[in-house]
């Protein structure tokens, strides 16, 4: 595995010191800022592990980004790119939900379950395989119910007061 050799200039020590010294940084910036420092000292990559208490591959990814993308990008986070392979109910299998969702019930129940419309949806070839919590997310993030301004796909109940004090 190739080392990346840290040497940072005076400004960008400061402003390393700056950050791990007041605190008000995000704990994972201040320990890539401790592992910049301690890199900089000529320190090896299992023994600044150990004093930051990180793993010796995140000391070697920081020094790289450090090296090879410069000193911002070394001490912030990278997001985790957008996954839209792992959706498996988007564009029209998520109307026929939202359909089914506010149909009426399949004869014998009172209400769909999340597990209903999970099968309903395999069933109708819409889906090969869906879980209950795929369809929950599903419906959350729709707006859908006829009338009703509220996320879902179905109308929450007011529950009844439990005691029997006043009504207010």
């Amino acid at each position: 595995m190739e080392k990346y050799l840290v040497s940072l200039d005076d400004a960008e020590r400061a402003a390393l010191l700056d950050v791990t010294r007041k605190g008000k940084a995000a704990a994972r910036r201040i320990a890539h800022a401790r592992i910049l420092l301690l890199a900089d000292e000529g320190r090896p990559d299992d023994e600044i592990a150990a004093t930051v208490a990180v793993g010796t591959r995140t000391v070697s990814r920081v020094r790289k980004r450090l090296v090879t993308e410069g000193l911002g990008s070394a001490l912030d986070h990278r997001p985790q790119p957008p996954r839209p392979d792992k959706l498996k109910i988007k564009g029209d299998v998520e109307q026929e939900l939202v359909r089914l969702a506010c149909a009426d019930p399949p004869e014998g129940r009172c209400c769909w379950t999340l597990q209903l419309l999970a099968d309903e949806l395999v069933a109708l070839g819409r889906a090969t395989k869906v879980s209950r919590e795929t369809v929950r997310q599903s419906l959350q993030k729709t707006t859908s119910t006829p009338g009703w301004s509220g996320p879902g796909a179905s109308r929450r109940r007011r529950t009844g007061s439990l005691s029997g004090g006043w009504r207010t």
